[in-house]
């Protein structure tokens, strides 16, 4: 998701999202140790959007101040 999209959503939305994000990277890595990963890519993809979601959910954060 791009982070226009990223910033329409709610917090409580933006953490489900995080969660589906650990989660589907966690199963990439699994799939490393144990097999060759089809879409080598897809571990970049996560990472930058897990980052994201953390950077829209800081500034959320902030605006309360």
């Amino acid at each position: 998701m791009k982070a226009h999209q990223l910033r329409m959503l709610s917090k409580e939305e933006l953490r489900n999202r995080l969660r589906e994000l650990k989660k589907e990277i966690m199963e990439l890595n699994f799939q490393k140790k144990t097999a060759k990963v089809e879409k080598p890519h897809l571990f970049k993809e996560k990472r930058r959007e897990v980052a994201r979601i953390l950077t829209i959910l800081k500034e959320k954060e902030n605006e309360k101040d």
